[in-house]
Formats: structure tokens, C-alpha cells, sequence
């Protein structure tokens, strides 16, 4: 069995795969990457919690030029997802403006980024819209 790893440290695999933030124990604030002290209170305590894996799109762009080797185009996107600001693209639909909106519900998805020469996977995230049922 091949190993797959997480492309971010706040990426958390497995059967369900979700985002993890470290969340000021003062004032609640939350940031995706280590903190000494907080940008909101400069509180010095973090818990880690779990981000919720759906939200709404806030924001959006569609990158038409990249540097060489990114393919475009692709959007990137700021997500609220249930009060936390996650910055992803959005993945799994064209990257028109017909297939993309701002208050559009996405969720989270994984996918390969590429297997190194021992068979590790990278495994990276995005946001991809939410079918109606």
C-alpha cells in the first residue's frame, strides 16, 4: 500500500477528510498557520479545531495567467465556512463565469497532486460546488 501525505500541515486525511486551525483561546480568532501570538487580541494560547467542510463562496478570481508549469485557467476563491475564511480554489467545474458565483455552497475535495519515486502521494484540497440533490 502506497503512503499519501497532506500537501498543507492543516489538511487532516483520511475517511473524512477536513481542515484544522488553531484557534486563539481568547478571543476565538483562527489561523491556518502557527502563531506566537494572535493578530486579533495577541493572546498566546491556541487550540486546534476542526473547519467545517462546506460553506459559501465570498470572493473569487479567475487566474488567466500563471508562472510556468501552473495551468490556468483556475479560481481562486476566499470560503466562509461557518465563520472561518478558508483562501482554496475551486475545483471540479469549468473556470467560467457561468459555472461559478459569488454565495455559492461548496464543500471540500481532495485530489492527487503526483506520486514522488518511493510512491508517496501528495494529496492537496480545494472547493468544489455542491450539486443540488
Amino acid at each position: 500500500m502506497s503512503e499519501s501525505i497532506p500537501i498543507v500541515n492543516y489538511l487532516v486525511l483520511g475517511d473524512e477528510p477536513h481542515l484544522v486551525s488553531n484557534e486563539c483561546t481568547n478571543c476565538k480568532a483562527r489561523f491556518f498557520d502557527r502563531r506566537n501570538a494572535c493578530a486579533r487580541c495577541f493572546g498566546t494560547d491556541f487550540n486546534q479545531v476542526a473547519v467545517a467542510t462546506t460553506g459559501e463562496l465570498r470572493s473569487f478570481t479567475i487566474v488567466e495567467f500563471a508562472a510556468p508549469g501552473v495551468e490556468v485557467p483556475f479560481v481562486s476563491a476566499i470560503i466562509d465556512c461557518d465563520g472561518t475564511s478558508v483562501n482554496a480554489n475551486i475545483i471540479n467545474t469549468k473556470p467560467v463565469p457561468e459555472h461559478i458565483s459569488l454565495s455559492m455552497k461548496v464543500r471540500l475535495a481532495t485530489y492527487s497532486m503526483g506520486t514522488d519515486a518511493k510512491g508517496v502521494e501528495a494529496i492537496g484540497f480545494g472547493f468544489e460546488p455542491v450539486q443540488a440533490a
